[in-house]
């Protein structure tokens, strides 16, 4: 099996990145120059693409993790952050903001809340533990989940 039909049959089950391909294709034994070859060909053919990796990975997270963790997973798999940034910009802020109200609904259930405008302090601490490891600015996000209360309220 050479190296193309090796990622070929990588790529039927799965994502990759090109530098998780390269790491493969360096732990099965296949030269550089062939390596880059492969990768080189699939991404003519349009069947690998780390852009197109980062916009599923942030669409099958949105409203589950912030940007941070989300860069950093790109980061585990070798992408660039400038490849990030980009994708993570020409996103659609309407998604965000509909993850954010899932977000928000599994928040209230959670923690019991009714209300965003008094929430005792244990029940913030956790609040903002629980936003800050998936990676949100919890101040950000508790500030911006207040004015939409305020705005509905008026």
């Amino acid at each position: 099996m050479n190296c193309l039909q090796y990622f070929y049959r990588l790529l039927s089950r799965r994502e990759y990145s090109a530098s998780e391909l390269k790491k493969k294709g360096n732990e099965h034994g296949y030269s550089e120059s062939e390596i880059t070859e492969a990768i080189n060909d699939l991404q003519l053919k349009d069947y690998q693409s780390d852009t197109r990796l980062v916009a599923n990975l942030i669409a099958s997270s949105q409203g589950k993790y912030g940007k941070s963790v989300l860069k950093r997973k790109c980061m585990e798999k070798g992408i660039p952050a400038d490849v990030f940034e980009e994708v993570w910009l020409s996103q659609d802020e309407s998604d965000e903001i509909d993850g954010l109200a899932d977000l928000k609904a599994k928040v209230m259930r959670k923690y019991k809340i009714e209300d965003f405008q008094s929430i005792d302090q244990k029940t913030k601490a956790k609040l903002l533990n629980y936003l800050q490891y998936r990676g949100f600015n919890g101040f950000a996000v508790m500030n911006q989940w207040r004015m939409q209360q305020e705005e509905e309220e008026e």
